[in-house]
């Protein structure tokens, strides 16, 4: 069986370190294996966050495994004693299903420089969230010659054929189906009518993404020209030239935090906490604020500036006042139902 490109160079690496230090043991030597998440997120702890990382801890060997949560946990289910991921990153949803079942540490706070400068809501015990990602109205400015304002414009009948969504399986999904059901009188716990509201859509639809990087790109080929959006991944976009503009929408953008996580039984737990101070320091989120990757900080200590400031928020303060927190812990008792009855009905 051929292993992959990533698999050889985490062999390559341990049996390299294994051969200088003819001491270590196979968990010893193996370097440590941060599992990010794909597209952009990949690209900006590769250039950024893991040049910082090595940096301050003497050039150490890591492996960036990029995945999808629902990946990562059942990779380290499938070996608890020796997990092969260091430190997960994970979406409200999945974190709380990791953490229920005992798949992560507790963050070492007390040792932490960086925890207590966090805006409250990134400070988790389980997992601080070295950022935010944002989900709004995003349009393309050639097409859409009035910015939407509200949630309710894409059921304009001007956007007939137009819109585009994600499935229930991408965090962005989910949380918008939570706030289509709450203008409706619905909530986390009862989204009946956000269902209905996607069924009064369906004439407005043009795709239904499997993720926001998939819904970016329908943009780019200008399949669609709006829809619920995650502000990174447009602004991605944006900086490529493709025309398109993010607004936070009179009911509140979505904001939700995404957490990073030590392993349990991770044989590289000094190095794990090392690398989340790397991504929880100033100095790295403030270069991951700024173009082309525009990732919402979480350090009190990270001065707003550029794209972020102008279009979501001037401060943390700002931020917390500005955006809507969702009870992922009740949006998870029902979700897997969610998506069971989106991918059953919701067709186009």
């Amino acid at each position: 069986m051929m292993l992959d490109r990533r698999r050889l160079l985490t062999s390559a690496l341990t049996l390299g370190a294994m051969h200088a230090f003819p001491g270590l043991s196979l968990a010893q030597a193996r370097p440590l294996v941060f599992a990010t998440f794909t597209g952009s997120w990949e690209e900006a702890h590769k250039a950024v966050l893991v040049p910082a990382f090595r940096k301050a801890n003497a050039d150490a060997a890591i492996v960036l495994d990029p995945m999808l949560s629902v990946d990562q946990i059942a990779k380290v289910n499938a070996a608890k004693a020796n997990p092969p991921i260091d430190v997960m990153l994970h979406d409200p949803g999945p974190a709380l299903v990791a953490i229920g079942q005992d798949l992560v540490d507790p963050f070492p706070a007390d040792k932490s420089t960086y925890f207590r400068d966090l805006i409250p809501e990134a400070q988790d015990a389980m997992g601080p969230a070295p950022f935010f990602q944002v989900v709004g109205l995003t349009y393309n400015p050639e097409t859409v010659k009035t910015p939407p304002t509200s949630w309710a414009d894409l059921w304009k009948p001007e956007f007939k054929g137009k819109v585009g969504i994600t499935n229930l399986n991408s965090t962005l999904g989910t949380g918008w189906l939570v706030e289509i059901a709450r203008m409706r009188g619905g909530s986390e716990a009862n989204v009946d009518e956000g269902f209905k509201a996607l069924e009064e859509l369906k004439p407005n639809l043009a795709a239904v993404a499997a993720n926001p990087g998939a819904l970016a790109t329908l943009f780019q080929q200008g399949q669609i020209d709006i829809s619920p959006g995650n502000f990174n991944a447009i602004q991605i976009l944006k900086a490529r030239g493709v025309p398109v503009e993010f607004v936070a929408p009179k009911e509140g953008a979505i904001a939700f935090k995404t957490t990073i996580h030590i392993v349990k039984n991770s044989p590289n737990k000094e190095l794990a906490f090392k690398l989340i101070e790397a991504a929880l320091s100033p100095e790295v989120q403030t270069i991951l604020m700024n173009s082309p990757y525009l990732i919402v900080p979480t350090n009190t200590k990270v001065a707003m500036t550029g794209e972020i400031a102008k279009v979501l928020a001037k401060d943390t303060a700002e931020l917390k006042k500005k955006f809507v927190f969702q009870d992922w812990k009740k949006i998870n008792e029902q979700r897997a139902s969610w998506i069971e009855k989106f991918n059953r009905d919701i067709k186009i």
